[in-house]
């Protein structure tokens, strides 16, 4: 089992930009293939963005396409999702998921770990 901590999230304007982080520990994270989910108030948890172990696949939910960018850093345990442009509809709890694959996938049911979540808020 891998542990999980996202961080990074907050309150900035329409327009602006964050930078999450998801710190592993436990094992390695390049054992993983990464995703990140969002949930807003009221609504399902969906897909954002994912990579692959090696970091050579990215696969993108089509809202924040552009916007987004995940990336990782093996080295260092830790993936990140680089959010530009925001808008108020990106507002939600942001969760980073691990699943033990070379690739990723969007379905949210084929993530074995899961962190706490980070609050992220778009005001307009």
């Amino acid at each position: 089992q891998v542990q999980l901590v996202e961080s990074g999230g907050g309150l900035v304007q329409a327009g602006g930009s964050l930078r999450l982080s998801c710190a592993a520990s436990g094992r390695t994270v390049s054992s993983y293939a990464m995703g990140w989910f969002r949930q807003a108030p009221g609504k399902e948890r969906e897909f954002v963005a994912a990579i692959s172990r090696s970091g050579d696949t990215t696969y993108y939910t089509d809202s924040v396409k552009g916007r987004f960018t995940i990336s990782r850093d093996n080295a260092k345990n830790t993936a990140y999702l680089q959010l530009n442009s925001l808008k108020p509809e990106d507002t939600a709890v942001y969760y980073c998921a691990a699943r033990m694959s070379v690739l990723p996938t969007i379905r949210e049911d084929e993530y074995d770990n899961w962190g706490q979540g980070t609050q992220v808020t778009v005001s307009s």
